[in-house]
């Protein structure tokens, strides 16, 4: 392998969705049930635009999703398991503290490649990605499967004893589960041309999951979601101009260069916001917040599957994520 004319990029793409739905109105009457507060009918879907979000079903794990999604991009590209040396498992959630969730995924699929975990909250598969492309380039790997699989519904508070814990937890509720894939590996043109990313951790506290680390080892009170939307949304729209316009910059490519943008999507009215504060065309957009709800690191994911078979070879994908930390990451990738 020539690792100065080496290109990278994504060789298949697989989703994977469980199938018990929920309407947000369903979820509104449950949350709402146990404590006895009294909201407005449809009150959670119009604060966050999202109708309908997928949930794990008993039995179902964030290793389930990784490994039905993992299937399927194995399955497209005509690999078997073997056929890897690197599998990445690239999420905000796992299985167990310990081992990596990638051994639990491993263990299933049946390979037997160097296998381990990525997290970094909602940028955790954008990390996975872009970490299988730097061991590839070095020469650690040959052909990497990055897997996600988020089940966030289940840090989601849908028992708060009243309203301040409902106020805390409220940007739970815009969670729902499902897994992403990918195979990453040499190509022959296009491939991945460009990463960047923005962070800034002195906002760490604004949101997250504080249990299950040395902090707060044990108690479920620790274990669940909770975080300031409002206070995230100010940070991301304070440092996430200068990333896309050092990337747009640095690769000389404007919005009409791209097929589709894929961006994060945490509610319906905070996509609308980064539509109007960076003017990308809507219909560039691939929109699953409203059907689906907050998917956490699998968002990009399940975006790119939805639209990778609607690509020709030479179409141009940029990828936007944002992840509590805070971090921002932007991957421009080409279709071989």
């Amino acid at each position: 392998m020539d690792l100065h004319t080496t290109r990278v990029g994504i060789t298949a793409v697989g989703a994977c969705l469980p199938e018990l739905e929920l309407t947000s109105q369903q979820l509104q009457d449950e949350v709402t049930a146990g404590c006895g507060l009294r909201l407005p009918d449809r009150m959670f879907e119009k604060a966050t635009g999202i109708r309908t979000r997928r949930f794990a079903a008993e039995g179902e794990y964030a290793s389930t999703l990784a490994i039905g999604a993992a299937r399927e991009a194995l399955d497209r590209a005509g690999c078997d398991p073997s056929d890897i040396d690197l599998l990445l498992y690239a999420s905000a959630t796992r299985d167990v503290c310990e081992p990596a969730t990638a051994h639990l995924v491993q263990a299933e699929l049946g390979s037997r490649a160097h296998a381990l975990d990525v997290s970094n909250a909602c940028n955790s598969f954008l990390n996975g990605i872009d970490t299988a492309r730097a061991m590839i380039l070095a020469g650690r790997a040959r052909r990497a499967l990055v897997v996600t699989g988020e089940t966030p519904s289940r840090a989601m508070r849908r028992d708060p004893s009243g309203l301040a814990e409902f106020r805390e937890g409220f940007a739970g509720y815009t969670f729902g589960d499902a897994g992403a894939a990918v195979l990453v590996e040499p190509v022959a043109s296009g491939g991945i041309l460009d990463i960047e990313t923005e962070t800034a951790s002195e906002h760490w506290e604004v949101g997250g999951i504080p249990g299950g680390g040395s902090r707060h080892p044990r108690g479920d009170e620790w274990s669940y979601f909770r975080g300031g939307g409002k206070e995230l949304r100010g940070v991301f729209e304070k440092i996430g101009g200068d990333i896309l316009t050092r990337v747009a910059a640095r690769t000389g490519l404007g919005w009409d260069a791209y097929a589709r943008v894929l961006v994060h999507q945490v509610t319906l009215p905070y996509l609308e916001r980064f539509v109007e504060l960076t003017g990308v065309p809507e219909e560039k957009l691939v929109v699953t917040v409203p059907q689906l709800g907050n998917l956490a690191s699998a968002t990009i994911g399940v975006q790119l599957h939805r639209t990778a078979d609607a690509l020709a070879p030479g179409d141009r994908v940029l990828m936007v994520g944002l992840g509590g930390g805070v971090s921002l990451m932007t991957m421009v990738w080409e279709k071989s």
